[in-house]
């Protein structure tokens, strides 16, 4: 098994929790995204909506003017990467599709009844990605689930199938647990052992554990000390399988998961 594809965050956000308002120009944005490659991404998220626990949406026409000249920028300036578009719209994937981007990252996994035809039309990849609620109030109240691998490996499975009704190839469907995305600690951690589980269902299985509260909550740092952890968590993730990771500092990452690809290769 080759090692993870990693996946550099861009977010084009002035909330984002960890790196929002860092971004302010389509320059500053392309010259990150190169930084990104430079550092070993092959893959570029970007997005335009704030995903963060308490965030509140925002209309697509402030999404696409967030995203589109930035996915143009990247496509004229010979980016080689590819490039991801993070949006639960099928207004905004379309456009984007449009651009350049090659994949969808919804993390509503098709809240968006028209997003399974849009991707299916570029034959784009689309990552379908388990949330409980929205991100305004995920992370709010008590998060209870029975069996928190089972109901996300079952609701994953039911989101596969509808996607591939519309037309998408299942070898373009990739699947993400939602590490953080209404889940308490213990949830992830779960969700985290269980990677191979979730390869079970046949697809890459996306890992984004960049810089979350709960790396956080176990080592008591703040968001924008939690590249080591993340680290850590990634490596974990490369030995149980993962086949993309999503992540703020890819140049942090590189190493561990270069390790951890090779124990995992080795392992008897």
């Amino acid at each position: 098994m080759p090692a993870p594809v990693l996946m550099g965050v861009l977010n084009l956000t002035p909330d984002s929790f960890s790196d929002g308002g860092q971004l302010d120009s389509v320059d500053a944005a392309v010259a990150r995204a190169h930084a990104l490659v430079d550092a070993g991404a092959k893959i570029l998220d970007i997005g335009g909506e704030s995903t963060r626990p308490g965030a509140e949406p925002v209309d697509a026409t402030t999404e696409l003017n967030r995203v589109v000249p930035t996915i143009a920028a990247l496509k004229k300036s010979g980016i080689v990467a590819r490039i991801s578009i993070d949006t639960a719209k099928a207004e905004v994937a379309e456009q984007a599709l449009a651009a350049g981007a090659e994949i969808i990252n919804d993390v509503t996994a098709l809240g968006d009844p028209e997003m399974a035809a849009v991707a299916a039309s570029h034959r784009a990849v689309l990552i379908l990605m388990h949330m409980l609620g929205v991100p305004r109030t995920m992370q709010q109240g008590p998060i209870v689930y029975g069996d928190v691998v089972g109901e996300v490996s079952a609701f994953l499975r039911e989101r596969i199938e509808l996607a591939i009704r519309a037309g998408n190839a299942r070898e373009q469907i990739w699947i993400d647990p939602g590490i953080g995305f209404g889940k308490t600690v213990e949830h992830n951690l779960q969700l985290t052992r269980a990677i191979p589980r979730l390869a079970e269902l046949g697809q890459t299985v996306v890992y984004g554990p960049s810089r979350k509260r709960f790396l956080g909550e176990i080592t008591g740092r703040d968001a924008h000390d939690r590249d080591r952890a993340t680290a850590a968590a990634c490596a974990l993730a490369t030995y149980l399988g993962a086949g993309v990771l999503r992540v703020h500092d890819v140049a942090a990452v590189r190493d561990a998961v270069a390790l951890a690809a090779r124990l995992r290769e080795t392992r008897c």
